[in-house]
């Protein structure tokens, strides 16, 4: 099951420690780490970038789930500013790219206060057992909640809210008088072209998601054919459910 999992800690130092547990339960097949990213609360309240990374993934947690969340939590304007390079991040993300709930990160928020640091990260797991026993160990306090189901569900909302306007607006149209007409036409092109721009984003956005799911699927199946038997039957074990899950979204043999 995939999930977004936060882990708060009194400091940066035991953050990492958080991190090095998450890769370690990674290698021998506890779980799948996708994508983490290690943020402190600065006294400014602004959460600072201080790692990032995707583990065996090509790419950076930037436009991921990891990446969205982090903009959330970034404070004033949903902006976090990354500490390596001064990199402005998150000012424009959205829950659903996030893929969880307002009160996901409400919870988040209140715990990573200013002066603490936080371990963040997309994972795979089966059972919560084996990483909460380990960020516990180092003090930390846990928070997960799993990932919505890929979709465009918001997009195609807002498309048939604008359609029902063009139908209106015709309508109105063809009653209309000539001087009216000029006017409406103008408002139904408008609309028009706020579909298509709809349709180009969900285009590109539909392409980054085939993207990002196409380099899950490949480091699952690079760590699989590296791993010892034992360990890779639970790889393959993973990469079965993974395929069967977004199969259904994609199109059909898109991730085989």
């Amino acid at each position: 099951m995939e999930r977004m999992l936060v882990a708060v800690f009194d400091n940066e130092s035991k953050a990492y420690d958080g991190l090095r547990a998450l890769h370690e339960l990674d290698a021998d097949g506890s779980i799948a780490v996708y994508a983490t990213a290690v943020v402190a609360k600065g006294t400014d309240g602004l959460a600072g970038v201080k790692k990032r990374g995707d583990p065996g993934f090509p790419g950076t947690v930037t436009g991921t789930a990891v990446g969205a969340l982090i903009g959330l939590l970034g404070g004033p304007a949903g902006m976090a500013v990354g500490a390596a390079g001064g990199t402005l991040i998150g000012a424009a993300v959205d829950f659903e790219n996030a893929r969880v709930g307002s009160d996901f990160v409400a919870e988040v928020a209140k715990a990573l206060v200013p002066g603490k640091a936080a371990v963040v990260a997309e994972i795979d797991e089966e059972w919560t057992a084996p990483v909460d026993t380990r960020m516990e160990a180092l003090g930390g306090q846990t928070f997960r909640r799993s990932l919505w189901e890929v979709t465009d569900a918001e997009n195609d909302r807002d498309n048939a809210a604008i359609k029902a306007d063009i139908a209106q607006l015709k309508s109105e149209h063809v009653k209309a008088r000539t001087e009216r007409k000029a006017k409406l036409q103008a408002k139904i092109d408008a609309l028009n072209a706020k579909l298509k721009d709809n349709s180009d984003k969900a285009k590109a956005r539909h392409e980054a998601i085939k993207r990002e799911l196409r380099a899950k699927l490949e480091g699952l199946k690079t760590k699989a054919a590296q791993a010892k038997q034992d360990i890779k039957a639970k790889h393959d074990h993973r990469i079965s459910a993974f395929t069967a899950e977004y199969d259904v979204w994609l199109e059909e043999g898109d991730l085989v």
